[in-house]
């Protein structure tokens, strides 16, 4: 793939980027240190969740986090792994091990520089918000999912689909209750979503870690702890690379790459949303999701995508430039530098409660109770995007929400379609002529209902057709068109078609309905399309 030399340089950091960062360092640093403090319970969860470990979520929050946020689109985005990436990586993990990941990240990485060098960002314009909604229940639905098994105390079950696995963990849990880690879960749980009511700006989850960590330990309990972690980050490597097996990863890898492209860009946008005048680049966005995702399997990290309740925090703590998020990776590091061996004495349970709190979190009530208001289509696609994330996976789940949307919009046009007749005074012909006005999208959907409208034109010597309300036309719109002309015209009507547009003109032009390159300023356009012999 050839790269335009000014496309390459448009996805590297500015130097206004860069400048920014010295605007306020002590603030920045305040909040990275704030987002570092909410970032560890998460990195450790969602690192246990995804199957690789504790060790692996924090070194991506470390690595991706700190490259994502000096190569980004957005001065305010934070990095690292999130419960979305983990219900992918499951699967994954089960069918190719932990090398198989680090090797999906590697190759999901390659995706996202390509994805950035195409411009492919702005395409998340386009998603619409219902599609967006159910993806984020769907997720959350999975997380919770998730966590049934450490919040039990009970092993890990055999199985992929997250559902059976916890009902598993459910009938396990049944046979040889766990109190102490069932009741540390919903402690860490109970504490994060009271604190969060009454001081959203506090981390309560490094509260309800600790709370539950030093409960453990002051009362003995017999509960899986996190265990040994490495002080420092190992050193870079490609041990885990098998070249041999990059054909049968594409497809994972894909799905990684898409699902890391589109939160990173939701939760960029969500961060423009709260500070409004603030706009992301989408380009850079996906250049520094690629380069950290190159980056972190090589230190053993698994794939990272933007993280929209770090992200939140971020921004709510007064973040003014990248320099926040760089800090959170920096701070991460230096916390499992100094305090490895007591961080390696957490509950899994505490997580667990952690995650569940923010499965729960994760959902806007208000904003979801709107949207399933607000008319039959957005709320089937809600529910159905949902249904499909829990049931399926993410990507495809977004897939069918999108289809389903199209289709919907594509009704909605077609049921916008008029041709009616003109009014008296609008009326140009002799008698026996009948005039029509078309408004609308004349598209594969309308075509048929166009047709059907204009076969029953009985009595009339002439048929003059204005088109000026015309706003799209496809190719079978405009056959659609001819047959009719043609049909008219068999008949013995004349016909005359007026008001075209020059963006439609070159469509009919090229299907024969009009004739190509008509002289100016002669008033109606006589249809080429099937018009008598001389």
């Amino acid at each position: 793939m050839t790269t335009h030399p000014a496309r390459a340089l448009s996805v590297l950091p500015s130097a206004a980027d860069l400048r920014s960062m010295t605007r306020a360092p002590r603030r920045d640093l305040l909040c990275g240190l704030t987002v570092a403090v909410v970032a560890l319970p998460l990195a450790l969860g969602f690192g246990v969740t995804s199957g690789l470990g504790a060790a692996s979520g924090l070194v991506t929050a470390i690595v991706a986090g700190a490259l994502a946020a000096l190569f980004g689109g957005s001065a305010r985005q934070v990095s690292g792994p999130t419960g979305a990436m983990t219900v992918v990586l499951v699967p994954i993990v089960h069918h190719y091990g932990a090398d198989g990941v680090l090797t999906v990240g590697l190759i999901a990485g390659l995706m996202l520089l390509g994805l950035a060098f195409a411009r492919a960002g702005s395409a998340m314009a386009y998603v619409p918000a219902p599609v967006i909604a159910g993806f984020t229940i769907g997720i959350a639905a999975v997380i919770a999912l998730q966590q049934v098994p450490n919040a039990l105390g009970v092993p890990l079950p055999h199985g992929e689909e997250v559902a059976v696995v916890a009902a598993r963990a459910v009938e396990e849990f049944g046979a040889a209750p766990q109190w102490p880690a069932l009741l540390l879960a919903l402690g860490s749980a109970v504490l994060m979503l009271a604190g969060a009511r009454w001081k959203p700006t506090v981390p309560f989850s490094l509260a309800a870690v600790a709370a539950a960590t030093v409960a453990a330990e002051a009362l003995h309990l017999h509960v899986t702890r996190i265990g040994q972690l490495p002080p420092s980050l190992p050193a870079p490597s490609l041990a885990f690379l098998d070249v041999s097996r990059i054909p049968t990863l594409l497809a994972p890898a894909a799905a990684v790459a898409a699902l890391a492209a589109l939160e990173s860009l939701l939760s960029a946008s969500v961060a423009d949303g709260m500070r409004p005048g603030e706009r992301h680049d989408p380009g850079k966005e996906l250049f520094g999701q690629g380069i950290a995702n190159l980056a972190a399997p090589l230190f053993g990290g698994v794939p990272a995508t933007g993280a929209i309740a770090r992200t939140a925090v971020n921004v709510r703590t007064g973040a003014t430039s990248r320099l926040a998020a760089l800090a959170h990776a920096v701070i991460l590091a230096g916390i499992v530098a100094v305090a490895a061996p007591l961080v390696g004495r957490i509950p899994l349970a505490a997580l667990a409660g952690v995650l569940l709190a923010t499965a729960v979190r994760m959902v806007e009530t208000d904003a979801v109770r709107a949207m399933a208001r607000a008319t039959r289509g957005d709320a089937l696609v809600l529910v159905l995007t949902a249904a499909s994330t829990l049931a399926l996976d993410l990507v495809r789940a977004v897939l069918i929400g999108l289809a389903v949307s199209v289709l919907l919009a594509l009704r909605a046009a077609v049921r916008g379609t008029r041709l009616t007749p003109a009014a008296a005074d609008e009326v140009a012909g002799g008698a026996g002529t009948v005039t029509y006005r078309f408004d609308g999208p004349l598209l594969f959907a309308a075509a048929h209902r166009f047709r059907r409208s204009l076969a029953d034109v009985q009595g009339v010597a002439a048929v003059d057709l204005r088109l000026s309300g015309l706003t799209a036309v496809d190719a079978t719109g405009a056959l659609a068109l001819k047959d009719v002309v043609g049909d008219l015209h068999g008949r013995g009507i004349e016909v005359s078609i007026t008001g075209v547009e020059q963006d439609h003109r070159r469509v009919l032009e090229s299907f024969g309905v009009l004739p190509v390159n008509p002289i100016p300023n002669r008033g109606a356009i006589p249809s080429a399309a099937g018009a008598p012999a001389p």
